[in-house]
């Protein structure tokens, strides 16, 4: 396994291709059992027939774990943006499209979404009458196993060199409603300023999938209160704001 040509390097994490693969090696602050969770979530993906890399082993590395994955050869939907931004309603109605067919697929066990949302909250800085107002919204919402992909943005969908579309990075997978998943996109998209693909985005889905609007716009507390866990600077003013909106 050669780890000579680094990808990227993120925050506790390195990626690495090796000929036709993929290696990414975490950090020590990452477990043991949080690495073959990844791997675990992206080998059910998998299994469902959705494009994504193949899982090919877990290696560890020096003490750090690393997952080995299929090296897809092509360019990222947020590459493609920055290139062609007159073809912005063709790549959101092209995640729109894919997001779509994720939720369609079976699901076999997952960690349940609800259960990682109110986990965060219950991390957060919020006093203890927004956190508690939070979780009561999570259990009034409608139980429901859609495969939600956690951080589905323009950086983790591959456009290979054939045309054929990869979505990437299955860490936050859950099983779960699959409007909070949109919404979870729309905010990621807003946070990155792209303010009015945020907005096409979750009109074209809506429209698309039939999904009520304001049922769908409940979720923006919840996903804003959960994100502003993890955020920092400017993001985390942007989330806490939005805890008070269920709208853009």
């Amino acid at each position: 396994m050669n780890l000579e040509k680094v990808i990227v390097k993120r925050d506790n994490k390195t990626i690495y291709r090796d000929g036709d693969l993929k290696i990414k090696v975490f950090d020590e602050c990452y477990t043991k059992a949080e690495v073959l969770n990844e791997a675990l979530n992206q080998a059910r993906v998998e299994e469902t027939g959705l494009n994504v890399p193949a899982i090919v082993g877990i290696e560890c590395v020096d003490g750090k774990w690393a997952i080995v994955s299929e090296y897809i050869t092509g360019k990222t939907l947020k590459q493609l943006l920055e290139e062609n931004p007159d073809k912005e309603d063709e790549y959101v109605e092209l995640m729109v499209n894919l997001h779509i067919d994720i939720f369609n697929q079976p699901c076999r066990i997952m960690n349940r979404l609800s259960d990682k949302l109110s986990g965060k909250i219950m991390e957060s800085d919020l006093d203890a009458i927004t956190r508690f107002d939070m979780h009561r919204k999570i259990v009034e919402m409608p139980t429901r196993t859609k495969i939600c992909h956690g951080d589905f943005t323009p950086s983790n969908i591959t456009v290979a060199e054939d045309g054929k579309v990869y979505i990437i990075d299955w860490s936050h997978a859950a099983q779960g409603n699959a409007s909070a998943d949109v919404v979870r996109t729309c905010l990621l998209l807003r946070l990155s300023g792209r303010e009015e693909m945020a907005k096409k985005y979750f009109d074209l889905y809506c429209e698309k999938n039939g999904a009520d609007r304001d049922y769908a716009k409940r979720w923006f507390p919840i996903v804003a209160a959960a994100l502003s866990t993890d955020a920092t600077g400017e993001d985390k003013k942007k989330l806490l704001g939005w805890i008070e909106k269920s709208d853009f």
